[in-house]
């Protein structure tokens, strides 16, 4: 995609939104086909509940927690998916910096300098690996079985 579009953080950014689009849209539906099988949701639905206020007030509730968990660990693959863009070249474009481009920089000085590659790649690891794991902590927190 960002090959077609061409280089830039606007349209890596496009590229993402629309690979990453599928995968909410099926997690919303399988949240929502699950919830309306809920017995409340068929309680309220027999007390004559109409369609709008049975969304806002029993299967929105029900999805915000699964959306809120795959969006925070998304987080963590859109900052390494766009780190590899740039890192290729099709990321982000000098003079604009992010963790990718100083990778492809500091290769270069890789046997004289290494602290060019080590920072940015612990940096952007160490960043993966907090939204990861606050993703796990939203997952048990907002986990209704739990």
């Amino acid at each position: 995609m960002v090959g077609t579009l061409g280089p830039g953080l606007v349209n890596a950014v496009i590229a993402l939104a629309i690979v990453d689009v599928p995968q909410y849209a099926r997690l919303v539906r399988s949240v929502v086909l699950g919830t309306r099988e809920e017995e409340y949701v068929q309680a309220a639905r027999a007390l004559g509940t109409g369609n709008g206020r049975l969304m806002l007030r029993h299967v929105l509730p029900s999805a915000i927690g699964p959306i809120v968990v795959q969006a925070t660990l998304g987080v963590g693959f859109a900052i390494l998916a766009i780190a590899g863009l740039s890192f290729l070249g099709l990321g982000v474009q000098p003079p604009v910096s992010d963790w990718g481009e100083m990778l492809a920089r500091g290769r270069r000085y890789l046997p004289d300098a290494t602290w060019l590659m080590l920072f940015p790649g612990l940096a952007g690891s160490l960043t993966v690996l907090g939204f990861n794991l606050l993703g796990d902590g939203l997952r048990d927190a907002l986990d209704p079985r739990g």
